[in-house]
């Protein structure tokens, strides 16, 4: 890791919201072949990536991927996941690149104190997870769906509740369906799993699949109660994320297209996403040159969206860049909805483990 920046002390930090992101190196070669896992901060008063730690735990010359991160006060929690071994291995006769090999999937979870730098080991999931739904509400993370079983092509409908206070899982009441690649978000004081690779719990086994990846699964916690909403989410695809500001829902794109260009929004009168005004957004570009976007996530912090985004410059001089900017969601905000900061350089190659979480250090 010595390409990484190091730790800096909390005081350092201005008061205000941090951006927590995992990474693994995209070719574990770079690493000598300990594709570990890390965590890095992004602080938007100074536009700057610092790194944090590495993620304990993880076998060496592995990675783990399909994990869930999520903040609880200063806590930041990394949840189940599937432990992947890497290998290289042969795409066509001219072309070799490094596969995962998934090796078990977890029901480990940690935690790491933002402001002492510390991790310590929570109490496991009931269930093992991987690809699920995860969400916080009044300080307690929910779980739903994922996958639990290697080389099974199904999701499971299972879902839990974490008591930080606690340190402990309780079961949840079933999903209507069984779902793994779903979003979840918490809305209107109710949890929602949103899309991802569905299949009902009556259907047939003996015949394909009946997928409703439009739908999402709704619980209230109030009443304990599931509810399947149709239609909430209207592509075929699983979304990449969903966020919550200031009551409203948005989306950048989906599992295959994270960034459509713009910015959606949720209209619950018509159960339909619309584009946001002012939300168009050009990608990051260089004359002459192929770029590729490496990753890219989005973090709501007030009333602005952040969208942290990494990119590869081919060419004669390859190059590797981070750049944020920023959209604000308010009504006030008119054709200056957008800001754009400067790209920042990067030492290595890196590829996104899950979504970020937002940590707020008073």
């Amino acid at each position: 890791m010595g390409s990484l920046p190091s730790t800096p002390s909390p005081e350092l930090f201005p008061s205000g919201h941090l951006v927590y992101v995992p990474f693994c190196h995209r070719d574990p070669a770079l690493n000598a072949g300990a594709a570990s896992n890390w965590i890095e901060c992004y602080d938007p008063s100074s536009n700057s990536w610092c790194y944090v730690s590495l993620i304990p735990h993880v076998v060496e010359g592995h990675v783990l991927k399909g994990f869930a991160m999520v903040s609880v006060g200063d806590m930041i929690y990394v949840i189940g996941g599937r432990l992947c071994h890497r290998e290289m291995a042969h795409v066509s006769d001219e072309l070799a690149d490094w596969v995962d090999v998934e090796v078990e999937i977890l029901s480990t979870v940690m935690k790491y104190d933002a402001r002492t730098e510390r991790w310590s080991l929570c109490a496991p999931l009931g269930t093992p997870r991987s690809d699920f739904a995860c969400t916080v509400s009044d300080n307690k993370i929910y779980v739903a769906g994922g996958q639990s079983n290697l080389g099974c092509a199904r999701g499971v409908s299972s879902a839990e509740v974490y008591d930080p206070i606690l340190d402990e899982w309780s079961p949840l009441p079933d999903m209507n369906t069984m779902r793994y690649k779903s979003v979840g978000v918490t809305w209107q004081g109710k949890i929602h799993v949103v899309s991802g690779f569905v299949e009902r719990l009556d259907s047939d086994r003996a015949s394909p699949f009946i997928t409703e990846r439009s739908s999402a699964e709704v619980f209230d916690p109030r009443t304990g109660t599931w509810e399947l909403m149709a239609t909430m989410w209207q592509l075929d695809v699983p979304p990449n994320q969903i966020v919550e500001v200031d009551g409203k829902l948005f989306s950048s794109g989906d599992c295959l297209k994270a960034w459509k260009g713009h910015i959606e929004a949720y209209d619950a009168e018509l159960n339909m996403w619309n584009a946001v005004e002012n939300s168009c957004h050009r990608e990051m570009s260089q004359d002459s040159q192929p770029i590729k976007r490496l990753y890219l996530t989005m973090a709501p912090i007030g009333t602005h969206l952040y969208f942290l985004r990494g990119y590869r410059f081919s060419g004669e001089a390859p190059q590797t860049v981070s750049m944020a900017c920023k959209f604000d969601t308010s009504p006030t905000a008119a054709a200056a909805a957008w800001t754009n900061f400067e790209p920042i350089v990067e030492a290595t190659e890196k590829e996104l483990c899950s979504h970020c979480c937002v940590v707020k250090l008073l």
